[in-house]
């Protein structure tokens, strides 16, 4: 497949899906536009409050004050973190779009700073060089995911939960059911199998300052398996994206 090539100075759409992440969220906010200006990078930084019921509302709507460009969608109930990544992208007016949480665990110039090779690929896939400032149980758990959609579907990506940054076109281009915490790696599959470009960068994690994350629960993982099993049976008997992927 070949990759048009973007204008020099792409602008990019964050966006950043948050479920009561009182005590992170300014600093997420804060953190993405002190990057943009640090980086010189166009960026639009859209935030999808995913149902909050602490004070994440009355802290993004300060954080607009300070923030004049910051655009803030708000969903009554929560629609998962795909659900929410979905209507950030529906809103995206960037050539580009990552998705960056609310929970400020992600360095966001780490996958900034590699924006340049959207010139040659049209995904960047980033993986976890500093995977020991999660605890061993967690570590486990993400090898085995790892290792499970890799056998089961054909890829070999060191990382299928990251920041990931997408072409808007790409985005737009590809249909994804899962509005959990699988929705990251459906999109990536689902993209590398029509035989889409990437690249995969180093990045880093920041130790979280507050709370834990979703990701483990028990409906979390419920909804993987079963987001999972329908992505299994759309690639295996349906054949759908049924083209191999290729890295740059």
């Amino acid at each position: 497949m070949q990759v048009l090539s973007l204008k020099k100075n792409p602008q990019i759409t964050v966006v950043m899906p948050t479920l009561n992440e009182e005590k992170n969220i300014r600093s997420a906010v804060d953190g993405a536009f002190r990057s943009f200006r640090r980086l010189k990078v166009r960026g639009e930084l859209v935030v999808v409050n995913d149902g909050s019921s602490d004070r994440t509302e009355e802290i993004l709507d300060k954080l607009k004050t300070q923030h004049p460009s910051l655009k803030v969608l708000k969903n009554e109930r929560p629609s998962g973190i795909g659900g929410a990544f979905l209507a950030g992208v529906k809103r995206a007016k960037g050539d580009a779009v990552v998705m960056i949480p609310g929970d400020n665990e992600n360095c966001i110039e780490d996958i900034l700073k590699f924006l340049g090779l959207l010139d040659q690929v049209d995904i960047i896939v980033p993986f976890v060089h500093n995977y020991e400032l999660r605890d061993l149980w967690r570590r486990v758990i993400s090898s085995l995911y790892r290792f499970i959609i890799s056998f089961s579907f054909g890829t070999t990506l060191n990382y299928y939960n990251g920041t990931v940054v997408y072409r808007t076109t790409v985005l737009r281009s590809v249909s994804w059911r899962s509005r959990g915490f699988f929705y990251q790696a459906e999109i990536l599959i689902r993209a590398l199998r029509r035989g889409h470009m990437f690249a995969e960068v180093p990045v880093l994690l920041q130790a979280r300052h507050h709370g834990r994350s979703k990701a483990l629960t028990l409906k979390s993982l419920w909804s993987v398996m079963g987001d999972f099993i329908m992505l299994f049976w759309d690639i295996h008997f349906h054949l759908v994206e049924a083209r191999a992927p290729k890295s740059c």
